[in-house]
């Protein structure tokens, strides 16, 4: 089947989990073309050049500026205003070239991505959601995981439907399975790339930080104060300051680093938390502040008892995290570690589903983590026709 798959750029999360489903989705034997923006461009034109059935076109995307953990929302308006003439008409090009060429896809998929799924509003092309966003929206939360948030959440989760409305079925990529609120959504694990399944949990006595902001100079000296030894990704440098190591990226040097971590620190990027939850790594998890999604994801985390969150990085903080590591190790021994395949089923069927002319399907066949819980048996999805 031909296959139109659109990548959101902002934040490598979702070319990280988009790379594991393209390969699958070429290994299959089909034929998929890739529209991505930002860094994760460069990421899966690297990663994937090795597959002769899967192009990748680069488009302009919005980008978002942070500071201090939070993000610069004038600094992101004035960058997404003055390069708006440049990208659209770069997005029209690209347009103009996969509508024009022969393509014709039969099926987009869409990572939180917008202009794949226009392009597939525009042909009447069905519209596969993959990604962790949707959990947003197409869930029932615990109030006693949401109390409290301080801001609209249903402005936040209506902004989240918007973005890829109607689609034939959404699958949603979680470590945690609320019950599902909608039709037509199926809850699936976490997306792993190989690197993690392969990797064997070894705790030593390190912890390992993930600082997505070089500003942030208040991180260094204050981990120089505590009694542990600290790896620290993502300050742009690298050298030892006294218990305190910076590392230059790599992933393969950070999965070794993540595997044998007594702990890690970072944001509540889902990608992170999720392998380590799979690895078993408990995690202290500090969102973005006014960031929902990612504050959704640690509390959730905190929740289950696979560590803490915050919303301030300070002494306090992350000693009470570490005296407590133990604690979080012992209830990660309960989350069970699980390989793609539940995924790769639902999709599989899905893409069989859009070849044989299925209607949108409101429950799959295929197992997963959650599904929609029809009230009566008529809603439960049809057999595959042949």
């Amino acid at each position: 089947m031909r296959i139109l798959y659109g990548v959101v750029g902002e934040g490598m999360g979702h070319a990280t989990r988009s790379r594991v489903v393209l390969e699958h989705l070429a290994r299959s034997g089909h034929e998929v073309r890739v529209v991505v923006s930002g860094r994760a461009h460069r990421f899966l034109v690297e990663r994937l050049q090795a597959y002769k059935n899967v192009t990748i076109e680069e488009i302009h995307g919005i980008t978002l500026t942070y500071a201090d953990n939070r993000l610069d929302k004038s600094r992101s308006l004035f960058r997404n205003l003055r390069d708006a003439p440049k990208g659209l008409r770069k997005n029209l090009e690209v347009y103009r070239r996969v509508a024009e060429d022969g393509f014709r896809p039969r099926l987009v998929v869409s990572d939180f991505e917008s202009w794949a799924a226009f392009y597939a509003l525009n042909h009447v092309i069905p519209v596969v959601s993959v990604d962790n966003m949707q959990i947003l929206d197409r869930c029932r939360h615990d109030p006693a995981v949401t109390a409290g948030t301080g801001f609209n959440t249903k402005v936040i989760e209506l902004a989240v439907k918007m973005k890829l409305p109607g689609a034939y079925h959404y699958l949603v990529t979680s470590f945690f399975y609320p019950p599902v609120a909608k039709k037509r959504t199926t809850l699936v694990p976490p997306i792993l790339r190989r690197e993690i399944l392969e990797a064997k949990r070894e705790p030593g006595d390190h912890v390992l930080v993930y600082q997505t902001s070089e500003s942030n100079r208040e991180l260094l000296p204050a981990l120089r104060k505590l009694p542990h030894r600290f790896r620290v990704y993502g300050m742009g440098r690298e050298g030892s300051e006294g218990n305190v190591t910076l590392c230059a990226f790599s992933e393969r040097g950070f999965v070794d680093d993540l595997r044998t971590a007594r702990a890690v620190i970072s944001g509540g990027g889902f990608t992170l938390m999720s392998e380590a939850v799979t690895l078993h790594v408990p995690m202290l998890s500090v969102p973005i502040e006014r960031q929902y999604e990612q504050e959704l994801n640690a509390r959730y985390l905190a929740h289950l008892g696979y560590g803490a969150w915050a919303q301030t990085l300070d002494l306090d903080t992350v000693s009470a995290f570490l005296e407590r590591t133990d604690d979080y190790a012992h209830a990660l021994e309960k989350y069970q570690r699980r390989d793609n395949s539940l995924t790769f089923g639902c999709l599989d069927e899905l893409i069989e589903r859009c070849q044989n002319g299925d209607k949108r399907p409101k429950r799959l066949l295929a197992p997963a983590m959650g599904k929609w819980e029809p009230e009566d048996d008529d809603a439960i999805a049809a057999p595959l026709s042949r």
